[in-house]
This record gives structure tokens, sequence and C-alpha cells, in this order.
């Protein structure tokens, strides 16, 4: 598959907007292993290769371990994520999919316990970060290299 346009090259400003709030995020009380966990799974919902790589070699340089990595894709049938990490988890499923459910009640008490509201504000300005890129990324067709 071939790239269709250098969306950094081909409008930098929009790209800038983007960064902004990559920006906001890294300075947000979100974790920064959290914050990869939840862009790899919204990649892999997304079906966005190209970010699901990057992410997956992020992670791992965080110190991620291998067996968390291969299990996000199934993280509520393995014992191998915290509360909050699958509360977040959740979240993302719910935020990226939300033409199906539209962010049930019970998902939203599931994340209240375990993020402050500024925190769930900020999780959320993640997601909606990540599902950006990744619907750049596969507009664009852009491909791990």
């Amino acid at each position: 598959m071939s790239s269709r346009l250098d969306f950094y090259s081909a409008n930098p400003d929009a790209i800038k907007a983007v960064l902004a709030l990559e920006e906001r995020i890294g300075k947000s009380g979100i974790e920064k292993s959290l914050a990869e966990l939840v862009r790899l799974r919204a990649s892999q919902i997304n079906g966005c290769a190209f970010c699901v790589d990057m992410h997956v070699a992020d992670a791992r340089k965080g110190g991620e371990t291998e067996r968390r990595l291969a299990t996000v894709v199934v993280w509520r049938e393995t014992p191998f994520f915290t509360d909050r990490e699958r509360a977040a988890l959740e979240w993302t499923e719910a935020l990226t999919l939300v033409s199906q459910d539209h962010v049930p009640d019970a998902v939203w008490e599931a994340v209240r316990p375990h993020f402050s509201d500024e925190e769930i504000v900020d999780l959320t300005l993640l997601i909606n970060a990540i599902n950006t890129w990744n619907r750049f990324a596969i507009a664009f067709r852009k491909t791990p290299a």
C-alpha cells in the first residue's frame, strides 16, 4: 500500500493544532504508561497499523511488558491490568466506538471512581487526539516503516 499524501507537509498548521493537543496531554496527570495503553487500544479498534506499531514501540521504550502489550486487545479477559487501567480502556472503547452506544452510563460509572474531573477531561482529550491521528494515518495510508 502506498501513501496517498504526506499530511505533515501538506498542511503544517493543521498538524500544529493536533500537536497542541498532545502538548496538553503531556502536561496532564495521565501516566505515560496509561496513555500508551489508551493510544494502542484505540488504534487497534480503528485498525491503524502505523499507530499500533508506533505505540507498541513507545510503550516498550517506557518499560511496558510484552505480556501486557500482547493482551491489551483482550484486557477484559486478563488479570494484567489495574482497575484504573481497565476503567481507562473501557472509556477508550466507548469513546472510540461512540456511534454504537453513545457512552453508556455504566461506562461513566466505571471510570468515575478512578479519575478526577480534570483527569477525565484529559483522558477524553487523549482519546480524541489518538482517534484524530488514527484517522489521518488511515485516510492518507501512512504505513509503518
